[in-house]
């Protein structure tokens, strides 16, 4: 379905290609890329979308901590998902730009997830020649309501 949907959104950029990309359609689709590459466990294909000058949760993960981070994801959970929410892209600069976005992540052996979390994700972006680069990732995992269980 991920690839599905991701070729989707490919021939939509594609038929899109006579004018110019705004900031914002450029940012999401270098986003979607990322997901995809995280989902297909293609570690060294995300890290392409990852600055030099990354730094992540205020400051305290650099580029390299970030990718042993994601390896970690990668490795722990054969069947990494993600879906991400509405993602809200700012233009802050010629060269630069934010996006805020909520993700939901969840993992597990099998076909079915095992464990899942929703977090809050604020980002921004360097323009590096035509393409986007994630310079600066913060995020926040959500506590959801407690939900009843059947019976109650």
């Amino acid at each position: 379905m991920r690839l599905v949907t991701s070729l989707v959104f490919a021939v939509l950029l594609l038929t899109a290609c006579d004018d110019e990309l705004t900031v914002e359609q450029q940012v999401i689709a270098t986003i979607r890329n990322m997901e995809y590459a995280a989902e297909e466990g293609q570690h060294l294909e995300f890290m392409t979308y990852i600055a030099e000058s990354f730094g992540a949760q205020q400051g305290s993960m650099d580029r390299r901590e970030f990718h042993r981070f994601m390896i970690f994801q990668i490795n722990q959970n054969r069947r990494l998902q993600a879906q991400i929410f509405p993602i809200y892209v700012t233009e802050t600069g010629e060269e630069t730009a934010s996006a805020q976005f909520r993700i939901l992540v969840t993992g597990g052996a099998g076909l079915l997830p095992e464990s899942g979390r929703l977090f809050d994700v604020e980002t921004n972006w360097l323009r590096d020649g035509g393409d986007w680069q994630l310079n600066q990732a913060d995020w926040e995992p959500l506590s959801l309501p407690d939900l009843p269980t059947v019976g109650e």
